[in-house]
């Protein structure tokens, strides 16, 4: 992994960009204290050297009807050399699974689920996340709340 060097202009264009990604070149070049010019091509440079991955949109998908989320974590059955892959690749097509982590230690796999309700959810578990495979234990933690949801670094 090669380590990206960054100078002030670079730290100044991603602390704006992380608190407001869709701030324009000609806004972010006020703000920096550069030229339109300049930014735009820093703004390349960070994108193709990789740091800067892209823009995204965040939707509350409680506004959606989803008032429940679930952490499954699951300790696959490592007997089966296809194991990760298999589960992991029929993991990514269950739609209520909103995020994948995977891990080193007692548990290999950790799945973010969402569901309408407790209803809803017992569905989601039956018909969906039983039947992924190898799947030697699950253990359900219920979210209460969450504390804090940040991807800003400190730059």
């Amino acid at each position: 992994m090669v380590k990206i060097l960054l100078d002030d202009l670079d730290r100044r264009l991603l602390r704006r960009l992380q608190s407001d990604p869709t701030m324009s070149v000609a806004d972010l070049s006020d703000i920096a204290g550069s030229t339109p010019a300049v930014v735009s091509r820093r703004l390349t440079r960070l994108r193709d050297d990789g740091l800067v991955l892209g823009k995204e949109i965040v939707i509350d998908w409680s506004k959606l009807g989803y008032s429940l989320e679930v952490s499954l974590r699951i300790t696959l059955d490592k007997t089966q050399s296809r194991a990760f892959d298999d589960f992991l690749g029929a993991a990514r097509f269950v739609p209520q699974v909103i995020e994948i982590q995977t891990f080193l230690g007692r548990v290999d796999v950790r799945l973010s689920v969402i569901a309408k309700d407790m209803s809803d959810y017992q569905k989601i578990y039956r018909e969906l996340i039983l039947t992924l495979p190898h799947i030697a234990d699950i253990e359900p933690l219920m979210h209460i709340a969450r504390i804090k949801f940040d991807e800003v670094l400190p730059v």
